[in-house]
């Protein structure tokens, strides 16, 4: 095996070896944010696409979840990475590579026909299992919670002001699907006219509408168009005010403070512009 392994161990060279003994590293696609690593290798007239992590990371515990689970409506239509290899033990996994280029940043970004496809492959992938949890609104408060007790740079008042909202609102059951985690075009590929999901550490049961979250206040943001074609090929809208208005304000407070630790600047602006856009409906349970 040719090329750089930064960031994969003894164990895990070990391991690939066996899958791939001829493989030659293309490409480092790792995100330098979080501990997993991420090659683009060849073997043979093959190309795969292997994630690494030390043992009992929970990204790639999800990963190694949604391929097993959740994947299917996607795979059934050519529409996800199909997985090559697995070893949980050794946090390690190959998928077959996709060829395309992502839709962030291209010329696709802001096709409408996109976000159509975008809708339809989420909704595929939401109506595929659901589960009451009459817990999961009173944990998902505590999650913003423990944010507020760590480092952030969120101002002192703003943190008084959270913390008498969340403390009032109510906890009712939740209905759970499948959820990518991450939905947004930095985590879609555009192969030959057709989207494929990518990018599956943050998958999990949560609320529909948590989907939504990322593209709410990017892609959405100034472009109703956007927003329709989405809706169009998703089917009805899953956004209830209420609870939907809870869910942003704790989807702002996580990423305003997972950014601060993580040291990513643009990401932690973004979480703090979250933060402004949805205090400002303060007056809502």
């Amino acid at each position: 095996m040719s090329g750089g392994l930064h960031g994969i161990s003894e164990h895990q060279r070990r391991v690939l070896f066996d899958w791939f003994p001829d493989a030659v590293i293309e490409h480092d696609h790792s995100w330098g944010l979080t501990e997993t690593t991420v090659l683009q290798m060849r073997s043979g007239a093959l190309r795969y696409i292997v994630k690494a992590a030390p043992p009992g990371d929970k990204h790639l515990a999800r990963e190694f979840q949604a391929h097993s689970q959740w994947l299917g409506p996607w795979l059934e239509r050519g529409r996800a990475p199909r997985l090559a290899h697995a070893d949980p033990e050794a946090g390690l996994l190959a998928t077959e590579f996709v060829p395309g280029h992502l839709v962030l940043g291209s010329q696709v970004a802001e096709g409408p026909d996109t976000y159509r496809q975008a809708g339809e492959l989420l909704g595929l992938f939401h109506r595929q299992a659901s589960v009451i949890d009459p817990d999961y609104e009173r944990s998902a408060n505590a999650g913003a919670l423990r944010w507020l007790d760590g480092p952030h740079r969120i101002d002192p008042g703003t943190v008084r002001e959270l913390r008498r909202m969340i403390a009032s609102w109510p906890t009712p059951p939740a209905t759970l699907v499948p959820t990518h985690g991450d939905w947004q075009p930095r985590n879609w590929l555009w192969s030959d006219g057709a989207l494929v999901p990518i990018d599956f550490g943050r998958v999990a049961l949560r609320p529909a509408m948590t989907d939504f979250a990322r593209l709410h206040v990017q892609e959405f943001r100034g472009n109703p168009a956007l927003e329709a074609a989405f809706l169009a090929g998703y089917g009805p809208d899953p956004r209830d005010s209420d609870t939907w208005f809870r869910s942003r304000v704790r989807e702002a407070v996580g990423t305003a403070a997972w950014a601060f630790v993580h040291h990513d600047e643009a990401f932690e602006h973004q979480g703090h512009e979250m933060l402004a856009a949805v205090l400002s409906e303060r007056g809502r349970p």
